[in-house]
């Protein structure tokens, strides 16, 4: 009797903590999109606006300022969605990890392979939860209302962060989610049904 876990339930348990703390970064972080050469204020001066934080930093010091106000860009509808999405995906990723950890565990004989596909699920869900609010950022990014006037908007890192998390958690979900369902140690790919 083996009591290793399956490699493809390790991969997804560990690709979707790696998403996670991307996803949390990229959630908290206030850099979804960088300002340059805005109007009226130095030339070396770089706002970087996130979903819940903007702050403003130097290209010739560390030194940055955060809290910075700015409600024109926090009305824009996009922010508020973006906001409730990430929180959202960060919660349902906990709460897949809680219920896939109890499948995958080896004490026993075998995993417990829909108990591991309803939590692969669940974080197949935060992934794609992720995944709209930062491709809908990114498709919409120098047409989001502010405050201040500029024609050099840049990407910032949060995106690539939140498009590397979500698709972490979007392949741990589905390595989680496939179900061996013979002797013969054969693999296939089904959609949270047991089938006997």
């Amino acid at each position: 009797m083996s009591q290793r876990t399956p490699g493809i339930l390790i991969f997804g348990m560990v690709l979707a903590p790696c998403g996670w703390v991307l996803d949390l970064t990229a959630t908290v972080a206030p850099n979804w999109r960088t300002l340059h050469a805005v109007d009226g204020r130095p030339t070396d001066q770089i706002i970087q606006q996130g979903i819940f934080d903007i702050c403003l930093a130097t290209s010739t010091s560390t030194d940055q300022n955060c809290d910075e106000e700015d409600q024109i860009y926090f009305d824009n509808e996009l922010i508020g969605i973006a906001q409730g999405l990430m929180v959202a995906s960060l919660v349902v990723t906990l709460i897949g990890l809680a219920v896939a950890i109890p499948g995958v565990r080896c004490w026993k004989e075998s995993p417990n392979w829909v108990v591991a596909g309803l939590g692969g699920i669940l974080i197949f869900i935060s992934g794609v939860l992720t995944i709209i609010p930062i491709s809908w950022y990114t498709h919409i990014l120098t047409e989001l209302a502010t405050a201040v006037t500029t024609t050099d908007v840049r990407v910032g890192y949060c995106i690539v962060l939140g498009y590397i998390g979500g698709i972490f958690e979007i392949l741990g979900g589905f390595c989680l989610q496939i179900l061996k369902l013979n002797e013969n140690s054969t693999i296939y790919v089904v959609s949270c049904a047991y089938v006997t």
